[in-house]
């Protein structure tokens, strides 16, 4: 897919204050040193790279891998592979493994190539408000963005920081780093880019929330430090302030805006997928809305949980479940939730299908998300009171009464529920299962009955299927990597 992400003319083309915008066709794969030497170029290699955000990984595999395998969601659909994910039986010739190991070091490998021939560009238009070092910026945050996602996901990966310059399996079969090593490597990337973005590009918020920022960076950065396994809430603690402090002014909308497809780059969005329609569009909700929206009739996915909405029901969440969640009744068998046709559930945070091409979107980072990292990290530093406030906030937009947690243990299971009502089908949950050392308790105590046996489903939830296993495909090319515990 071609990118064509908006550009502001004051960073690409002008030297004046123009304030209009260009499309630029990406540079992705350029091969040749003449394919790097003007401005433009540059852009244009940039725009390639944030490109990576319309693959699938980041279109809703994220969400097959962090909502589907948790407790939130069900697989819907009809794809065996998915259906893996759902009941964590997952293995290495799943083939959404090795495309996404694919797409997202395809998203590397772009990058690399911006890093290494960005710096050699002479254009005088590149030193305009020092646009050479913002995008060399933007560059090392979508490398660290890209590898969060799979140290995350995976562990420990090979980690690749120059474009490869032959097809010699010497040079471009890598051992997998360790996983600390690939979260001090996302740190370096991360500390580069800080010093380089601005708060914001302009008074234009299509721009401010479609680039990586230092809202972003900060964002990313005190998530880095609460989930790798040396966790430093200090320093989330302190990146997790300076979003919420920032110069650019997030702040917490009306939790409906946030999803109803019309105030997107809103003041509660730090960074987010500029779907605009057309070539630019979202083939995702068409894949999880139902027939009344989306005029289809099959099943769809990504189907949300008995536990789930017991959840927002326990709570009296009405607010957040009705902008996350709608019943309608299908003619379908859905297996936890009506045998035969009946009333089912669907994924809703997207609105609008649209024939395959939704401008609905995924924010990256939102406020709400920081906030209650932020009341994580004060929790875990013995600062409950203060963890309460924050929880608080993020509790009163949605009309929902203060936390009656008191205690640090109380707190923390309030802030993990809490962040499950808040961003559920955001692609969040599988990681706080992880980071709260709560996966295999809460998977193997759900009380998820499949309605076709009505027999309760075993998840046999194991510390090992915390990460996916490495993709066999990329294996028997790459002979250096090594399994993950518990795979064959």
């Amino acid at each position: 897919m071609q990118a064509r992400y908006i550009v502001l003319c004051v960073l690409a083309l002008s030297l004046g204050a123009c304030s209009k915008f260009v499309d630029l066709s990406p540079i992705s794969d350029a091969t040749t040193e003449n394919a790097y030497q003007s401005a433009s170029d540059a852009e244009a290699a940039l725009i390639g790279a944030y490109d990576a955000f319309q693959q699938e990984y980041y279109v809703w595999d994220n969400i097959n891998f962090t909502d589907v395998v948790s407790d939130n969601y069900y697989a819907g659909g009809d794809n065996p592979e998915i259906f893996q994910m759902d009941l964590l039986t997952y293995t290495p010739v799943n083939s959404r493994l090795f495309n996404a190991w694919s797409q997202l070091y395809t998203g590397i490998a772009r990058v690399n190539i911006i890093l290494e021939k960005v710096p050699g560009i002479t254009d005088p238009k590149l030193d305009v408000n020092n646009r050479k070092e913002q995008i060399l910026g933007e560059a090392f945050f979508l490398r660290a963005y890209h590898y969060y996602q799979l140290v995350k996901t995976f562990g420990g990966v090979p980690l690749v920081l120059e474009p490869a310059t032959s097809s010699d399996p010497g040079e471009t079969n890598k051992p997998r780093a360790t996983d600390a090593e690939v979260y001090a490597q996302i740190i370096k990337d991360l500390e580069f880019a800080l010093t380089r973005l601005p708060d914001t590009y302009s008074d234009d918020a299509s721009v401010n929330k479609a680039r990586a920022t230092k809202g972003a960076v900060n964002a990313l950065l005190a998530k880095v430090y609460a989930q790798k396994s040396d966790r430093d809430y200090n320093k989330v603690l302190e990146y997790c302030n300076a979003v919420t402090s920032s110069p650019a002014g997030y702040q917490l909308i009306n939790y409906n805006f946030l999803f109803d497809g019309n105030h997107y780059n809103n003041d509660e969005s730090i960074m987010e997928i500029q779907y605009t329609g057309g070539a630019e569009a979202n083939y995702g909700p068409q894949l999880l809305l139902p027939p009344s929206v989306s005029g289809d009739t099959w099943r769809k996915f990504v189907t949300p949980s008995q536990d789930l909405v017991k959840a927002f029901d326990s709570e009296k969440d009405v607010i957040r479940k009705n902008a996350s969640i709608l019943f309608e009744n299908v003619s379908w068998t859905d297996e936890y939730w009506a045998i035969g046709g009946g009333s089912v559930p669907f994924a809703y945070k997207w609105k609008s299908a649209n024939g395959w091409a939704s401008t609905n979107r995924q924010y990256l980072f939102r406020l709400g998300d920081i906030i209650l990292l932020k009341a994580e990290a004060l929790n875990a530093l013995g600062r409950t009171p203060e963890a309460a406030t924050e929880l608080n906030k993020v509790r009163a937009r949605v009309n929902l009464p203060g936390t009656t947690a008191t205690t640090k243990d109380a707190m923390q299971l309030a802030i993990e529920k809490e962040r499950r009502l808040e961003l559920a089908q955001e692609g969040q949950r599988w990681d706080d299962l992880r980071r709260y050392n709560r996966a295999e308790t809460v998977m193997n105590g759900l009380n998820e009955i499949d309605l076709r046996n009505n027999q309760r489903v075993d998840y046999k939830m194991t510390k090992e299927k915390e990460l996916m296993p490495i993709p066999q495909q990329e294996r028997d090319r790459n002979k250096q990597l090594s399994q993950n515990q518990g795979y064959n």
